[in-house]
């Protein structure tokens, strides 16, 4: 069977992931974005017309609605990990998902994928966690048979994790942390797709799945690793928590005095209350194992996207070969 899927969000991280699998598939693709103009590279994925992105409010019914025409399956990417203007953590993560999922059943869609977070929490001090949790529930009120995807960080070429802190140590001596000590379980984005792919397929059943990475590395191992593959020595420095919640403070006066114009998604007081947290499989769900998935490690990927922030970049191992022949 192919058909007509919509997915919300299908231009961030994962989403693209998905949409270029959901295409391979045969499957018309509808991208669902609040800036489709940026998104147009997602055209690439199928032939011409098979991808598509479109203009999505996913705080307003009609343009869910819209968006959800005519599809027969939906994905929800969407999520934000800082609040800005309207959209704050319940009007897009608890309220925009109980919308997409409420919106789908009236349409007769049988088939979604609802992409949440390890950690979601409906008791959480985190809103992050709280309304994740909250939107996992929302979305399984009106969609019994949901796929519900629990990722633990998400790696690949495009992250905003390692990308960020080997950018980072290209400019500065010192490498600031938050929660040191925080396990993490880091996943293949691809994997994650993989999955949500046999969702919208229907070749696995619905329910709660917790993927995690092939390995547990606290946040300080996961940044001597990422410094071993740039070829980079710095000081991993763990902020105590006091001072990371002045700057998170800080930081966040800042957005507010500017209306916005600066947007503070460096540290806010809820990440830091997440970074205290480990961010592992708990075992209580479905995982992998439950698809036929092997998950790939972080260390078998990292060499292939974060060359580019080594001393020389591309040419970094040449050089190192060129000293030993002059020894």
């Amino acid at each position: 069977m192919t058909g007509l899927v919509t997915i919300f969000g299908g231009s961030g991280f994962l989403g693209r992931y998905i949409a270029r699998r959901m295409a391979k598939q045969g499957w018309r693709v509808r991208v669902a974005t609040r800036h489709p103009n940026d998104s147009m590279f997602v055209r690439t994925y199928g032939a011409v017309g098979q991808v598509e992105p479109i203009f999505c409010n996913i705080r307003d019914d009609a343009s869910v609605r819209a968006a959800l025409t005519g599809a027969q399956a939906v994905v929800n990417c969407v999520g934000i990990l800082s609040e800005k203007g309207k959209n704050g953590f319940d009007a897009v993560q608890t309220e925009g998902a109980g919308r997409i999922a409420r919106l789908a059943a009236a349409a007769g869609i049988t088939r979604m994928v609802q992409i949440s977070a390890i950690g979601a929490d409906a008791d959480s001090d985190s809103d992050y966690a709280r309304t994740k949790a909250e939107g996992e529930a929302a979305v399984l009120d009106h969609m019994p048979g949901a796929m519900i995807l629990r990722p633990s960080i998400l790696f690949g070429a495009e992250d905003e994790f390692f990308n960020r802190f080997a950018g980072m140590a290209r400019m500065t001596p010192i490498l600031p942390m938050v929660g040191g000590n925080t396990r993490f379980q880091p996943v293949y984005v691809d994997d994650v797709a993989a999955v949500a792919e046999m969702g919208v397929l229907g070749t696995a059943p619905g329910g709660i799945y917790e993927l995690g990475g092939p390995e547990v590395r606290t946040f300080r191992e996961l940044m001597q690793d990422m410094l071993a593959v740039v070829h980079r020595r710095r000081i991993l420095l763990n902020l105590p928590v006091f001072v990371a919640r002045i700057m998170a403070f800080g930081l966040s006066l800042v957005q507010a005095v500017t209306f916005g114009l600066i947007h503070n998604n460096t540290l806010t007081a809820d990440q830091i209350v997440n970074l205290q947290r480990d961010n592992v499989v708990s075992g209580d769900h479905k995982g992998f194992a439950d698809v036929g998935i092997t998950p790939v490690a972080a260390e078998a990927m990292l060499d292939s996207y974060l060359w580019r922030f080594r001393p020389s970049g591309q040419y970094d191992a040449i050089k190192d070969s060129a000293k030993n022949l002059r020894a």
